[in-house]
């Protein structure tokens, strides 16, 4: 038993670690960068992460319900968010790729307000086998206009990135994203 809790404590301990960091900031973009160990096979870090439903946070949907999210993992596919009374395209596919066992999606996703501050965002998850399961790295590309002060909105995206790719991880590693 005490075996157990130990395991179990040391799982906690890794899956609590996951965050993403502000690599780059200037007034007219910015680079956010995560990158950890899952202790999951990359075909299974691979389901979970097309199911984007199932681990991205309902707080963050405008119909505060990640049920109502799908993403169809092919060029050109959506990632949209449906409910009654109305819809957003969250982002759109332009690459999934296999290569010699690294797996890539690749989502062209000006997320939540800088939809509307017409900026391009490009979201990347990349998946890769590693002898203790797999490893997951996600970049997050914004660049606009320099009035926008990206710089300054850079922080509040991480934060929220940083909640949302922890969600997949624990998914991933506990089969729940809670």
């Amino acid at each position: 038993m005490r075996t157990l809790l130990l395991s179990l404590a040391a799982l906690c301990a890794l899956i609590s670690t996951a965050r993403a960091e502000v690599a780059e900031s200037s007034p007219s973009a910015f680079l956010l960068r995560a990158e950890e160990t899952v202790p999951a096979s990359p075909e299974q870090t691979w389901r979970h992460l097309v199911r984007i439903g199932s681990w991205w946070g309902g707080d963050h949907t405008y119909s505060r319900a990640s049920a109502n999210l799908r993403l169809e993992a092919r060029a050109g596919g959506c990632w949209c968010e449906r409910w009654s009374g109305g819809g957003v395209e969250h982002g759109r596919v332009v690459l999934v790729m296999e290569r010699d066992g690294v797996r890539t999606l690749r989502i062209n996703a000006p997320l939540g307000p800088l939809q509307e501050m017409a900026v391009q965002g490009v979201l990347t998850f990349t998946i890769t086998p590693h002898a203790n399961g797999s490893r997951l790295s996600m970049t997050y590309r914004v660049a606009g206009d320099a009035g926008l002060g990206l710089n300054a909105i850079a922080p509040v995206v991480d934060t929220v990135l940083t909640e949302q790719y922890g969600r997949l991880i624990r998914l991933s590693t506990t089969g729940s994203p809670d």
